[in-house]
């Protein structure tokens, strides 16, 4: 009889199974990574804040000598005695500029009346201010501040946009001194229209 033959035994390989992180290691891995963004916020607030001062606005009249139209020099320290109205505007001969000069113009004798003096200051140089002036009539003097040294003493040189520029121009601002030479009103960011009776009772209450 022939012998069976034994079979032969045949090697199954096992499959093995990738391993895939349990939930709590992809938790921990999820955290390990938010560690760097913590600190990151940790150290930001950690750094001191730095803040910049708003400069003092003058709070009597200073002693500072401006040059006038009509070729005058000025120490403004020299007008106690007098109720003083010191008006900032941008530029001369612009719309805006020029309807807050003939208002003042056409109400000046009631200034006169409460024994005031004005005063009218832009960059403009003393040409430009003498053509803007004789051109309007304009009762007053007209302070050139091409150095800006007056418009800082009362923080009026400001950031503005217009058309998508930005740049550094005078806030359409007033101050009204009393005869003692201390300030006892000031107004910023000016809208013309109706501004000059503003300036007139406040004046009338000193």
């Amino acid at each position: 009889m022939a012998k069976n033959k034994p079979r032969k035994k045949t090697k199954t390989k096992a499959k093995t199974k990738a391993k895939t992180p349990s939930k709590s290691r992809v938790v921990k891995t999820k955290r390990r990574a938010a560690k760097p963004a913590a600190a990151k916020r940790k150290a930001a607030a950690a750094k001191p804040m730095t803040s910049v001062a708003p400069a003092a606005s003058a709070k009597e009249l200073p002693d500072l000598e401006v040059q006038t139209t009509g070729g005058g020099r000025l120490r403004l320290s020299s007008l106690k005695g007098k109720n003083v109205v010191l008006y900032f505007y941008p530029k001369d001969d612009t719309p805006g500029c020029t309807t807050e000069g003939c208002d003042i113009r056409d109400h000046y004798p009631e200034f006169q009346q409460l024994d005031a003096v004005i005063l009218g200051v832009s960059r403009d140089n003393l040409d430009s201010h003498e053509r803007f002036k004789m051109k309007f009539n304009f009762p007053f003097e007209l302070v050139s501040d091409p150095e800006e040294k007056l418009c800082r003493a009362f923080d009026v040189i400001k950031e503005k946009q217009n058309y998508g520029r930005t740049y550094m121009g005078v806030d359409r601002s007033t101050f009204i001194f009393d005869k003692s030479g201390a300030l006892r009103k000031e107004f910023r960011g000016v809208s013309v229209p109706g501004h000059v009776d503003q300036i007139l009772e406040e004046i009338r209450k000193l």
